[in-house]
């Protein structure tokens, strides 16, 4: 008999007997607890799905919610003032299930509509309406929470969409525990989702979550360059090139005014990178 338990159940056993040494150990009790959810897919003790939704659960007790949630400029924005005639072609074009309602000056948020609160209108379009009696709470989160703590908050106040303010009190943006969700099971796709938005997401300002198999085609089109290479054709492959290696999660490369952080990693890949832009790239340079 062989003495490879790989993907037995004994294997199995001895693997989480070792895994149940580094839970809260520290300093690099995380990473070595990563480097064990590795071991234990190359040695097809989980598959590979599994070690990269319990990586990803891992990953958010990192990340923070400036991190993944959409920028204010994308937010289907509703004025409590407007009539249905005026808001609901917009709120069945976007496909979304709930959408902020913002005062008039579209400073403050007075609550959330849920687009099923407006099936009353498709019963009777003529009856008297007014948003304001419909209105859900809203709920305020700040940009520097770490999506473990949403997430439970989300669980506990059974709310599914959280509006994002700075530090002084603007707001900058929208998370949905959807967006936290797939920081673990990967992108939850449903009719509406765009097969070419998934690669590249804009969160504010200059940060992107980018997945490394974005083309380099495709980043240069995004960012208005013209960045060129015969060693590689992806995002990801541009990083391994410059770093020299295979680099692991949480390993940084600043590279002609844009900065990429590894957020998901294997053995044998990059999955997913945070590209913030530093500065204007000159866009003739040989890449």
């Amino acid at each position: 008999m062989s003495d490879d338990q790989s993907g037995s159940p004994r294997g199995l056993a001895a693997w989480l007997r070792g895994l149940s040494g580094l839970v809260g150990r520290k300093p690099g009790g995380r990473d070595e607890l990563v480097e064990r959810l590795h071991d234990a897919e190359a040695a097809n003790l989980i598959d590979p799905d599994t070690a990269a939704m319990m990586e990803g659960a891992l990953l958010v007790s990192e990340m923070k919610v400036r991190d993944i949630m959409v920028p204010r400029s994308e937010i289907v924005l509703i004025d409590e003032d407007s009539s249905p005639s005026e808001f609901l072609p917009e709120v069945i074009e976007s496909g979304h299930s709930r959408f902020p309602v913002f005062d008039h000056e579209r400073e403050h948020v007075v609550g959330v509509l849920l687009a099923k609160d407006l099936l009353m209108l498709a019963v009777d379009p003529t009856q008297s309406f007014d948003i304001r009696d419909i209105l859900r709470p809203v709920s305020f989160v700040p940009e520097s929470k770490r999506l473990n703590i949403l997430l439970r908050e989300f669980r506990a106040r059974r709310n599914h969409l959280a509006v994002v303010v700075d530090e002084y009190g603007g707001i900058s943006g929208l998370v949905t525990i959807e967006d936290v969700i797939e920081q673990i099971v990967g992108d939850i796709d449903d009719e509406h989702d765009l097969a070419e938005e998934d690669n590249i997401r804009r969160h504010r300002d200059e940060r992107y979550t980018v997945k490394a198999r974005t083309t380099l085609e495709e980043f240069n089109e995004a960012f208005g360059l013209d960045w060129t290479a015969s060693d590689y054709e992806t995002i990801g492959g541009l990083v391994i090139h410059e770093l020299g290696h295979l680099p692991r999660r949480g390993e940084e490369l600043e590279y002609r005014g844009f900065s990429f952080k590894v957020l998901r990693a294997d053995r044998r890949r990059i999955r997913l990178l945070r590209v913030i832009r530093r500065s204007a790239t000159p866009a003739a340079e040989e890449a």
